[in-house]
This record gives C-alpha cells, sequence and structure tokens, in this order.
C-alpha cells in the first residue's frame, strides 16, 4: 500500500479560505453568560455591603446609576469612591443626557440612617426624582 501525493492531487484539492467562527462565538457567548450571572453576586461581595432584605421587591429594566453607601457612609457611584460634589455632577450630567434614569441606591445595613438620606437628597437634587432602594429578598 502507496500514498503518494502528486502535484496534480493537490492541486484538485480545494482550499480552505474561510475561518469557522461558530465555536469562538459559542464560547464567547458562554462566557457572556456567566459574567452576567456572577458580576452581580461579585460586585455585592467587593464593596462588603450587607443588603436590608424584604419579601416584596419591584425590578424593571432601564438606565440607572449604581450609588452604594458602605458601613462608613462612603458614597460609590458604579462601583468608584466619589465625592458628594462628584455624585452631584455626574447625576445631573446623567438626566440631561438621559432623562429616564434611576438610581439604584444600595446601604449597608450599619451605615447611619442620614448617611443614605442625604445621598437621596444629593441626587433629587440634582434632577433625579426615580430612585429604587436596593434590597435582598428573604
Amino acid at each position: 500500500m502507496q500514498f503518494q501525493n502528486s502535484a496534480s492531487d493537490l492541486e484538485n484539492d480545494p482550499l480552505i479560505a474561510g475561518i469557522n467562527v461558530t465555536p469562538f462565538v459559542d464560547v464567547v457567548l458562554v462566557l457572556l453568560v456567566i459574567f452576567m450571572v456572577t458580576a452581580p453576586i461579585i460586585a455585592k461581595d467587593i464593596l462588603n455591603l450587607h443588603l436590608p432584605k424584604a419579601a416584596s421587591s419591584d425590578s424593571k429594566s432601564m438606565s440607572h446609576l449604581a450609588i452604594a453607601i458602605n458601613k462608613n457612609g462612603q458614597i460609590i457611584l458604579n462601583g468608584v469612591v466619589s465625592s458628594e460634589e462628584n455624585l452631584k455632577l455626574v447625576v445631573g450630567d446623567t438626566m440631561r443626557s438621559q432623562p429616564e434614569t434611576q438610581a439604584i441606591i444600595s446601604a449597608d445595613t450599619n451605615t447611619e440612617y442620614g448617611n443614605v438620606v442625604r445621598a437621596i437628597d444629593i441626587i433629587k437634587s440634582a434632577g433625579l426624582s426615580k430612585f429604587a432602594i436596593q434590597i435582598e429578598k428573604k
């Protein structure tokens, strides 16, 4: 049994000119789903917040600003520690470009009540009237 590849055999074989991206897209989509499921859990753990629990919650999909208040009273805007002035500027700019924006306020159960009220006052004075308090379901 002898295998020979002559030049004429190689010329008759079709050339593979394209790259099959289907497996790549499948892997990327699986990674995206894994990231989407784990990101909120990881973010809550990184910020070290202990959210209060409630039996009912309201979940709507719209553009939002993530505002967190840790137990020391620091304001964290979209994952970055922020000053009160910066919070007011960012909320004002966001309201001018996206008037339907909602603020999601997450506050540690050990933070003072006044810190939450202060954050709400800042965002309302910047023109944002739609906000929600984030909780954990019991």
